[in-house]
């Protein structure tokens, strides 16, 4: 057993911290693929599960570009399994020295097969708008949980210590609450939306012009507690706050932006489609400010 463990790090190295970018990267890509499949109508390309069509695993010339574009994004579970396997692999010395990246791995891990069966039961449900958002939630889920990862295979282990005001903690956690209520709201609003995923798709019978002013209401909120977080970072004087801070503004600029003019546009697919990566990266942006608000209890390891 130790000749087999005797490749793998004894502490954090560039393999670690490559492989914890690679599973932030591709999570957050899957839910880009995955909108191309609903925004494309090809969301019941492939019309069972787990066979892409009865008799076949995978995507036949009949099935057309629909098939293409379902099965092909239901190959990239296959790239996140082997990113996770070995993120894994490569933690699994540290298991005891730095349990929080061993359990992590192992969550992400376990997260990717119960996002597949969701994605199953999405196509055995006929793409159900509650099922589809249930689906994105968890994507929401591993982005978080991606994040951390990357966060903590660079700057170190979480410490007890707050190291910014009462305030400003608290602040942050309101701007979570409401970047978290943003994207539940945004979710119920695309199911209500005119991109089922396929013709014979059912809405949830919502009205989507009114759920896209209600679902712009936290977000707006969200950001003005964020610049007030980048003002206070800048007065504090942190730094490493203050940069996933303008991350956060920069994301959330750029996200309302195409909030707005896809609206006024009829919901154009390709902005749809973006606006859908950019909710992971606020939450991503979001998940690293509040990991920020804490002292690390090691200092980064460097390659020995």
């Amino acid at each position: 057993m130790k000749a087999v463990l005797a490749p793998l790090p004894t502490f954090v190295d560039g393999r670690i911290r490559a492989f914890a970018i690679a599973t932030l990267v591709a999570q957050i890509l899957i839910v880009g693929t995955g909108g191309a499949v609903r925004l494309t109508g090809s969301g019941l390309g492939c019309p069972t599960w787990p066979q892409c069509i009865d008799g076949s695993f995978v995507a036949t010339p009949e099935m057309g570009i629909h098939g293409i574009i379902e099965f092909g994004n239901r190959l990239l579970t296959f790239v996140l399994v082997a990113i996770a396997i070995i993120t894994f692999v490569l933690v699994l010395r540290l298991r005891k020295q730095r349990r929080d990246l061993f359990l992590i791995t192992l969550f992400i891990g376990l997260g990717i097969p119960m996002q597949a069966v969701i994605g199953g039961i999405t196509v055995l449900s006929n793409l159900n708008p509650y099922v589809v958002g249930l689906h994105f939630v968890l994507s929401i889920v591993l982005v978080v949980l991606a994040t951390v990862l990357v966060y903590r295979a660079f700057v170190g282990q979480r410490g007890e210590r707050v190291v910014v005001p009462t305030w400003f903690f608290l602040s942050t956690h309101v701007a979570t609450v409401l970047a978290a209520i943003t994207i539940l709201v945004g979710i119920v609003t695309t199911g209500s939306g005119p991109h089922a995923g396929d013709g014979g798709a059912s809405r949830n019978g919502l009205n989507s012009e009114l759920l896209q002013h209600v679902h712009s209401w936290p977000a707006y909120g969200l950001l003005a507690v964020t610049l007030l977080l980048v003002v206070g970072a800048i007065q504090l004087r942190l730094p490493r706050t203050r940069r996933f801070a303008l991350l956060l503004l920069g994301v959330e600029l750029v996200q309302v932006a195409v909030g707005i003019v896809q609206a006024r546009l009829g919901l154009p697919e390709f902005l749809v489609g973006t606006h859908m990566v950019l909710a992971c990266c606020v939450a991503s942006a979001m998940t690293a400010v509040v990991l920020s608000l804490r002292e690390t209890s090691v200092a980064v390891e460097v390659g020995r």
